[in-house]
């Protein structure tokens, strides 16, 4: 029986451990938090990371939780609109979902070929050609045939195999919180809740998690983005920022911080990895290591790709493992993944360097360059996740 390890239990590390699994591999799940609990917020996947989880044989739990998200369009501050609200073809329609919910299906989908440890903090990693791939803590030594490196942005074991790339900011920082439906306002039927704004520096995204009254996690979910550093504050003082730096900005967006409690809220520094490793597959004995989600290319969220290529990882890792020998699956994984994850991170960089122009000399600049060039992003990031299928085995 051929053997993994995967390191990190994030949802691309289940996805993949899953998948394996599924194919007759005995997995092992290293996690180094002491449990595995997701954040009480949302992700948004678009086609291709629901095609990918479709392919990993997770389609039936993923339309159980998943919420079209209809197409709110995009306005500027003052209330103008960049792209006006219009119904998105079927195959460009994202969905949303809770993440803990995903979490759940992800965790029931294991099955009894993965076995879980939590607490284990990876310090050494072997992946030299004379021997299998292998991990330890300190204290223990696991290895086996494929090491599949899920660990996130900080990833020891790119470190390892990839020291070239680096984790860098990326100029701002997240806010996120799903507002559950018994606090929800209600809102005039002429402020939707789905949309997007964008201001000089600034965003601020919502989408709502279901119908008011339904039995399952629901609610609405938001996502704002500020340029410059994390706050330090407590989560009040950070929601009261956020509700100043907001103000005057279009409905809902103030009902909605409003009705956010301090608890709902999750702050993250946004990072990314620049350069990108140079490899995404690595042969080590009769195997080898693959990079997975953030640990191979971590990116800021604006264009909400870091979970749907991370499930594209683990899809193409599965088809490849099926139809091929373990060391040229890994090599074939390299070059599967690395240009179209390269093409990503490139409209990414591009959609972030429009949010982040900010002064007063660049005022008229970053106008034009919002009414411009957003829509073209928009729509190029669209038809990039709409024509990614998984490979066929």
């Amino acid at each position: 029986m051929r053997t993994a390890v995967v390191v990190g239990a994030g949802l691309g590390g289940l996805a993949a451990a899953g998948a394996l699994a599924r194919s007759g591999w005995r997995v092992t799940v290293l996690e180094a938090a002491d449990r595995v609990r997701p954040e009480p917020t949302a992700v948004v996947l678009w086609p291709n990371g629901v095609r990918a989880l479709r392919a990993l044989g997770l389609g039936a739990g993923l339309d159980a939780i998943a919420t079209p998200l209809t197409d709110g369009g995009v306005r500027r501050p003052d209330g103008q609109w960049l792209v006006q609200p219009r119904p998105a073809p079927a195959d460009r329609t994202p969905v949303v979902v809770h993440r803990e919910d995903l979490h759940d299906a992800l965790i029931a989908g294991l099955g009894e070929l993965v076995e879980l440890r939590t607490g284990v903090r990876v310090r050494t990693v072997t992946a030299s050609p004379g021997e299998r791939p292998a991990v330890g803590d300190g204290r223990q030594r696991v290895e086996a045939d494929l090491l599949i490196a899920a660990d996130g942005t900080d990833s020891v074991i790119r470190r390892h195999l990839a020291p070239e790339a680096g984790v860098v900011s990326s100029g701002c920082a997240a806010w996120r919180a799903v507002i559950p439906w018994y606090r929800v306002p209600d809102l005039p039927d002429d402020q939707p809740v789905n949309g997007e704004t964008l201001g000089a520096g600034y965003r601020f995204v919502a989408a709502s998690l279901g119908r008011r009254g339904e039995s399952r996690r629901g609610g609405v979910y938001w996502v704002a983005t500020a340029a410059g550093a994390p706050r330090p504050e407590p989560p009040e003082t950070q929601l009261a920022l956020l509700r100043r730096w907001y103000a005057g900005w279009p409905e809902p967006i103030a009902a909605l911080l409003d009705a956010t409690d301090p608890a709902d809220l999750v702050q993250q520094e946004v990072r990314e990895l620049r350069p990108l490793p140079r490899s995404y597959g690595f042969p080590a004995g009769p195997g080898g290591v693959v990079l997975l989600g953030d640990a191979a290319h971590a990116m800021p969220p604006h264009l909400g790709q870091g979970a749907c290529l991370a499930f594209e990882d683990a899809a193409t890792l599965d088809s490849l493992l099926r139809e091929r020998r373990l060391p040229d699956a890994v090599q074939a994984y390299d070059r599967a993944r690395r240009p179209r994850a390269a093409t990503v991170v490139r409209q990414t960089r591009r959609m972030s360097a429009v949010l982040q122009t900010r002064g007063r000399l660049a005022l008229r600049a970053r106008d034009a360059a919002l009414g411009a060039i957003t829509p073209r992003l928009r729509n190029s990031a669209a038809t990039s996740a709409a024509q990614w299928h998984p490979p066929t085995p």
